[in-house]
């Protein structure tokens, strides 16, 4: 491997295979019994977290998880809210030890504002392997980094890079994995743009013109989400002149944006060129100057006009994160255990407005407002489901509370380990107050509490 200009000549992409069994074998003591989840950033633009799998760990603190991969990837790792990250190669086996931790200190506080990073190690000391090589990688380039940065920021002495460089390739000359090669290339790339090595237009023909697109790339994407930030409408010297709000409103706007950007040679590869649409329309739909609803529309029109699955998803995933608990959108689903331990869905309840209540015991104001509850239950619960749901994370705790409120006669269902529920609906304070319609999709988030204009908006979607 050559960290030179030859290192453009290193191998980009690997032939579709089937998908292979990998597997992950591990130990988290302090996490027994608890739900063990892998996930992925289902793309590299958006980071919208797809579940892979899960699994219990034992009351040994052992588990096993497998997937199935056609690629290698990035995934993410969490007991309850702690995370940590690490890469998967298709048909491998990995024996890896997650720190001990005390898990459930983090029972009397808001878990978002309380996770912890898991610190996780692979048995598996093999050098050549990837998550190794990445780390030895990683531990590198950071303390170059911080010693150099005002040397290189500032001063521009790309000399200092060039020793770099020769240093990189003596210590990782002889690696092969494709994966690990490209993410150094890149990683390097950061580097060059950070010092102005090249200008624009010399980083898009070394890094971008011509070559293929590496979705699934972590450092490529982090360059190429760096190097297109604001392209449309700032970086790029032909497209911040073109009028992106009259194509939006225009008769086909997915055919003349994408013709429009022709203009600019750096993105004459129409997948790219396609891609860098799609991080523009992201920018593009937080702000004032583009109608959403034309932003959405446009986005929606390559989902279902490109011809390269990659863009697909990634506009897909960009759909669901601008849309997602937004009014009309479906609201997500979920299975508990109700006061009686017996399960409830929420797609059980369609038929009647659902108002979902997340509290905890420990919350002076959800107690408050479960107290004004009681005389909205009275009244609407022929025509409205209410259900509290607590985020505690003993279900005992729940119920001796709950027990001694004689009058709270609504559902009240328990989080226990099914801490995705409070990630899915972003709880990260209480209370929160939901309403579902009937149909089962987001009327209001978040809605009035019982103190606050929760009748009115009940009184809105009973209407309907």
């Amino acid at each position: 491997m050559r960290f030179s200009g030859i290192l453009i000549l290193v191998i980009f992409f690997s032939l579709v295979s089937v998908a292979q069994k990998t597997i992950i074998n591990g130990f988290a003591p302090g996490a027994e019994l608890k739900i063990i989840e892998i996930s992925t950033p289902g793309d590299l633009i958006t980071f919208w977290e797809k579940p892979l799998t899960t699994s219990r760990i034992d009351s040994t603190g052992h588990f096993s998880l497998t997937v199935n991969l056609e690629k290698t990837i990035n995934v993410i790792i969490s007991i309850d809210f702690h995370k940590t990250e690490m890469f998967l190669e298709p048909s491998k086996t990995y024996d890896i030890r997650i720190a001990p931790m005390k898990y459930n200190e983090y029972t009397e506080v808001n878990p978002f504002i309380q996770s912890q990073n898991l610190s996780l190690d692979t048995v598996n000391r093999d050098p050549q392997e990837l998550n190794n090589l990445i780390g030895e990688f990683n531990e590198i380039y950071s303390g170059f980094l911080m010693e150099n940065f005002k040397a290189l920021y500032r001063d521009r002495r790309k000399v200092i890079l060039d020793t770099f460089r020769v240093q990189l390739n003596q210590h990782f000359g002889s690696v092969k994995n494709s994966y690990f090669v490209n993410y150094a290339l890149y990683k390097i790339a950061s580097l060059e743009q950070l010092t102005q090595y090249y200008n624009q237009a010399q980083l898009a023909r070394k890094y971008f013109t011509d070559k293929p697109v590496l979705y699934n790339n972590l450092e490529y994407m982090d360059f190429f989400n760096s190097f297109f930030s604001k392209y449309l409408t700032v970086t790029s010297k032909v497209l911040h002149k073109v009028d992106f709000t009259t194509m939006l409103r225009g008769p086909d706007p997915y055919k003349t944006t994408l013709k429009a950007m022709t203009a600019d040679t750096i993105l004459k590869n129409e997948q790219l060129r396609e891609l860098v649409m799609l991080k523009g329309l992201m920018e593009f739909y937080d702000s004032p100057s583009y109608p959403q609803n034309d932003v959405l529309a446009l986005i929606k029109a390559t989902q279902e006009r490109t011809k390269n699955p990659d863009n697909q998803l990634i506009a897909e995933n960009i759909i669901q994160l601008l849309t997602r608990l937004k009014p009309g959108t479906k609201a997500p689903e979920f299975t508990l255990h109700d006061r009686d331990q017996k399960e409830l869905s929420l797609k059980s309840l369609q038929g009647k407005p659902v108002v979902l209540f997340f509290w905890t015991t420990y919350c002076e104001a959800c107690l408050s407002e479960m107290d004004m509850i009681r005389p909205l239950f009275d009244k609407y619960q022929e025509n409205v489901h209410f259900v509290s749901i607590s985020s505690d994370k003993y279900f005992s705790k729940m119920l001796y509370f709950i027990s001694q409120k004689k009058d709270w006669m609504w559902t009240f269902l328990n989080i226990g380990d099914q801490s995705g529920v409070l990630k899915d609906y972003e709880v990260r304070s209480y209370p929160l107050f939901v309403l579902i319609d009937k149909e089962g999709k987001i009327y209001k988030y978040p809605a009035g509490q019982p103190s606050n204009g929760l009748e009115a908006d009940l009184q809105k979607i009973l209407e309907k």
